[in-house]
Order: structure tokens, then C-alpha cells, then sequence
């Protein structure tokens, strides 16, 4: 019989886990608030969710990845990008969410407001 780690399910999951930060433990070892995922009736693999405010460094680092380079290093128009991104995930519902992103992008929390409130200007002229 293979290891639950080697079954194809929980390969399947995996990069679903990993793009929100989360963790795959045994499920023997789950707590209450992990997420028991079973397959046939027989319990696989149980994913651990990351806190809120690790599920935001983890979206930065994901976005830092993507353009190639540190956020702080984009242009005004792809930062506001990455702000528009950053609101529709939830980011800045997130305790000190407006600092941890202003900070990332090297610009004020003041300026960040300034490209909240245009992407939400550009929403409402739709």
C-alpha cells in the first residue's frame, strides 16, 4: 500500500496548499482547526491553514515571485496593479494589512489609500 503522502489525491492538492501558504501534516497529528481531507471514506492527509497575517507575507512573496523582482522595484501603474490584486484577496482586512503592503512596495500607507481609492473609482464608473 502506498505512504497517504504518495497518493495522487494529495498530490493533486498539494500545489492548492502550497499557493495558501497552508501545510500537510498526517492526520494522526491534526488539530482542531485543521482541515481533514479523505478519499473513500479513508482520512489522507490534513491541511493546516495559515494565520491571516501569514497568508499576507505569503501573497507577497507569491507576488514578488511572479513579477521577478521585489514589489518595491515596479512601476506606479503595476504597483496599483498589485494593490487591486491585494484587495480582491482580502488583504487589507488583515490587521496592520495597509502597513505590511505599503511597506512591501516601498511606497506610504497614504499612497497606497491613493491607489485603493482609484481602483475602487475605476469600479464605480463601470
Amino acid at each position: 500500500m502506498t505512504e497517504p503522502g504518495d497518493h495522487p489525491f494529495v498530490a493533486a492538492v498539494k500545489p492548492l496548499v502550497d499557493a495558501m501558504g497552508g501545510e500537510l501534516v498526517p492526520p494522526g497529528e491534526a488539530r482542531g482547526d485543521d482541515v481533514v481531507l479523505g478519499w473513500e471514506g479513508q482520512e489522507l492527509i490534513a491541511v493546516r491553514l495559515p494565520h491571516l497575517a501569514d497568508s499576507l507575507d505569503h501573497i507577497l512573496a507569491d507576488l514578488e515571485r511572479r513579477h521577478g523582482m521585489p514589489l518595491a522595484e515596479l512601476d506606479r501603474r503595476t504597483k496599483q496593479s498589485v494593490v487591486r490584486i491585494l484587495e480582491e484577496r482580502g488583504a487589507f482586512s488583515v490587521r496592520h494589512g495597509v502597513e505590511t503592503v505599503a511597506t512591501a512596495l516601498g511606497v506610504s500607507r497614504f499612497t497606497v489609500y491613493n491607489y485603493l481609492n482609484r481602483a475602487n473609482g475605476t469600479k464605480n464608473d463601470q
